[in-house]
Order: structure tokens, then sequence, then C-alpha cells
């Protein structure tokens, strides 16, 4: 759970409706430079738990209540808002991440790293290439 501008908790029950495959990767391509890699490494951990069979249906209502919170462009904190749009979705998905955490495996965190890397580029080779 996450807190508004007024200090009030912002809940994401109800927004698992708001969640789908295709408005997930939609959100995240279009808005991955401007949430940033914190919202984004989050919210691709979540997608690829929820995918995994060994997750519970409880820990994926949880988990589809989070990304559809963050696929909703009605939320607490409008997402085009600057510096601090994505702030609310952050505060959901870290809760989320919390409250599943025993159901993320190494499989789902893998699958969220090879997305990342593959948007965001491997802060490795960048570190490389300026040695060079």
């Amino acid at each position: 759970m996450s807190t508004d501008k007024e200090s009030q908790p912002v809940n994401a029950e109800g927004f698992e409706k708001d969640f789908s495959d295709k408005g997930f990767w939609s959100k995240t391509k279009n808005f991955a430079f401007t949430a940033g890699i914190e919202v984004i490494s989050k919210a691709t951990l979540l997608f690829y738990a929820a995918k995994s069979e060994k997750t519970p249906l409880w820990a994926k209502t949880v988990i589809y209540a989070a990304l559809g919170y963050f696929i909703n462009s009605m939320d607490a904190i409008p997402d085009l808002t600057p510096m601090v749009g994505f702030a609310d979705d952050l505060g959901v998905l870290v809760a989320a991440i919390a409250t599943v955490a025993a159901f993320i495996n190494p499989e789902s965190q893998r699958k969220a790293d090879e997305k990342l890397e593959q948007w965001f580029g491997s802060g490795d080779k960048d570190d490389e290439s300026q040695d060079e």
C-alpha cells in the first residue's frame, strides 16, 4: 500500500479488472523511460511471478491488482505529472512484492532481468565501453 499527496492510503484493490497482458506490455513499452527502471523492474518482476504455475491464486490476485493499478491511468497521481507521476505506482508495486515475495522465484527474476536488459541495456556493457 502506498500513500498519495494527503498521506491517505492508496489501495490497489479492485484494479485487477484493469489488468491484461496487452495493456501491461503497452504501458511498459510506452512509459519505460518515463517511469524509469525502478518502476519497470518491479512491474515486470510481478508480471512474470504471476505467470508462474507455482504462484497461488491469492498471490496472483494481489499481483494483478497492483499491475492493474499500474496500467490504469486514473490513479492517485497522474502518470504524466513530472517527477512524481509514478511514485504511487512504485509504492503499490513494492507493497505487492512484499506481500508475495515468497512466490517470486529465480525464473521470474531471470525473465524480468532479460526484459530490462532488452529495454534499458546492461549496466555492465556501459561500464566496459567507458573503460575502452
